[in-house]
């Protein structure tokens, strides 16, 4: 089954219907039935870092869908390792020249040790590392 990385971008832009790319997230999410969605905790920590401030409702529903996610059959959500932050420290290091977030760097390491090279993003981040980004704007 093909897997599909899923990127901070893609959760929040599916959370919050505001979001320029809710629409193309909410499609993806209910047409995405030949693909395994794979995503790490580090991503979802930074989704739910996103909503801390958003009020109590808000805080309330990314909580249940964090905890949705991880119960989803077609989801994965890769474990946090102390491999998996040496391994994007090593990126954040090598490409100093850019700005590339932790996270981003070890979702990037994740996606090429699975060979993974599509990912549920907007981020010019991933393109630049040679993945296909599957929600353009």
């Amino acid at each position: 089954m093909r897997e599909i990385f899923a990127d901070t971008f893609y959760w929040i832009a599916l959370a919050n219907p505001a979001d320029s790319s809710h629409r193309m997230a909410l499609a993806f999410s209910q047409t995405s039935d030949d693909a395994v969605l794979i995503t790490t905790d580090e991503v979802l920590s930074e989704f739910l870092n996103y909503f801390s401030a958003a009020g109590e409702r808000k805080r309330h529903v990314v909580g249940k869908m964090v905890e949705e996610t991880m119960r989803h059959s077609r989801i994965l959500v890769l474990p946090q390792t102390r491999d998996s932050l040496l391994s994007g420290f090593e990126l954040y290091k090598a490409r100093g020249d850019k700005e590339y977030s932790l996270t981003d760097c070890i979702s990037m390491t994740t996606m090429r040790e699975r060979n993974i090279t599509e990912v549920l993003s907007h981020d010019h981040h991933f393109e630049q590392e040679g993945f296909i980004l599957l929600l353009r704007a």
